[in-house]
């Protein structure tokens, strides 16, 4: 394996972080006032539309758009061109929407690119691509294990040129978002089909149709996400066009698995990020501080801990480039093996290295004057996000006994 980064991925690596120390950097604590102090907690801060326009006029735009898809623009950079830069973004847990590059909506957009119709793409693909609107993905419910995701129970039912939808799912990242306007919605359309993976479909529900309510905000270990947030969402006799099922009935497990291969990687990359960059604030502080005589730094127990985090992260990551190359190289199906395996091992790593760099910067690091404990956060979430890490296990051991066991 080379993970050598070639001469333009060197190019945007550079273009990017310099952009992000001239101009996001400087602005997380405006961006944190102006949430804090808007009349509608989820709309769009000010400093955020001045810095897509930045990215825009900049040309670090839609990086994560891969080759296979680049005639709908982007940079059509390959997973392992596009991981060093997610990581990038992944220093600050808002910025990846700067270079429109944040979840949900890259999953979406990657499942219109490649299940929408044309009437789709003039819809709602090309908004999205530019950064106008926002998207939500809906397939987690509250009243069953959606670990396994057959269990789902919404209902999509079809009424003569349209399907009504019934059902309710909850953390829905996005949701809360005043500019969320489409919703890309999994439930069964043939529940008693005996192959229990041809039970279920994806339809598009635009925000707006009647029957959608978003019944309300829901936290993660005490955060709202604001302004993408996480809701809770009715869909009571939601109506929509025929036109709008992705795909065909009986095709939302093959639309899940193609979304969800990468997103699961890109969540990995960003994770990086969190945990580099959470680590070079440890050693920031604990070189700054004192204890009984002497430096925190100098301390046997912190240099240790700053010695496993950096071993941690930099497995983690070759692990992370592992498999984006693997993707690149023979796709997400066939990669499953490895993204299961950076799925439970990134966020945990992360989880732990956030959580020694909240340790040393003591009573401070629980508090929002670091981004550490949301960072902690997004990390537990990503646990279960795209998948419960047993979920993960359970696939990746059946694979390994099947493929050792003869």
């Amino acid at each position: 394996m080379n993970f050598d980064k070639g001469p333009r991925v060197l190019e945007l690596e550079s273009r990017l972080a310099d952009f992000m120390e001239r101009y996001v950097y400087p602005a997380e604590e405006l961006y944190a006032q102006q949430i804090e102090r808007a009349d509608e907690r989820f709309s769009t801060p000010p400093i955020m539309a001045e810095l897509k326009k930045k990215a825009r006029d900049a040309g670090l735009w839609n990086l994560f758009i891969p080759p296979d898809l680049s005639e709908f623009g982007g940079a059509g950079l390959k997973n392992l061109e596009y991981a060093p830069l997610a990581e990038i973004m992944g220093r600050v847990l808002w910025a990846p929407e700067v270079f429109n590059c944040n979840a949900p909506d890259t999953g979406n957009m990657e499942v219109f690119m490649k299940f929408g119709t044309p009437e789709h793409h003039a819809q709602w693909l090309e908004p999205l691509l530019a950064g106008e609107i926002r998207s939500a993905y809906a397939m987690t419910e509250p009243a069953v294990a959606s670990s396994d995701a057959t269990n789902i129970e919404c209902s999509i039912t079809r009424d003569g040129d349209h399907y009504c939808v019934n059902g309710r799912k909850w953390f829905i990242t996005g949701a809360m978002h005043e500019n969320c306007r489409i919703f890309i919605v999994m439930g069964k359309s043939d529940p008693d089909n005996p192959d229990r993976h041809r039970q279920q479909s994806q339809i598009l529900v635009p925000r707006d149709t009647p029957g959608v309510t978003v019944r309300r905000r829901l936290r993660t270990l005490g955060f709202d996400d604001a302004p993408l947030g996480h809701a809770e969402v009715d869909f009571d006799g939601a109506r929509v066009p025929a036109a709008n099922l992705l795909l065909g009935e009986g095709r939302g497990f093959e639309i899940a698995q193609s979304r969800l291969g990468p997103g699961r990687i890109h969540h990995c990359m960003r994770l990086i990020g969190c945990a580099q960059r959470a680590l070079e604030l440890a050693c920031r502080r604990t070189d700054s501080r004192r204890t009984f005589g002497r430096k925190i730094s100098e301390h046997q127990s912190v240099r240790e801990a700053i010695a496993r985090s950096v071993a941690e992260i930099e497995s983690a990551r070759l692990l992370t480039l592992k498999t984006a190359d693997r993707i690149d190289k023979v796709g997400s199906k066939e990669a499953r093996d490895l993204i299961a395996a950076t799925k439970v091992l990134v966020p945990e790593m992360a989880q732990t290295v956030i959580d020694r760099a909240i340790q040393m910067h003591g009573a401070g690091g629980l508090s929002d004057d670091f981004f550490l404990a949301e960072a902690f956060s997004y990390a537990r979430y990503c646990r279960l996000a795209d998948g419960p890490d047993e979920v993960h296990m359970m696939a990746l051991g059946k694979q390994t006994i099947r493929a050792y066991a003869g």
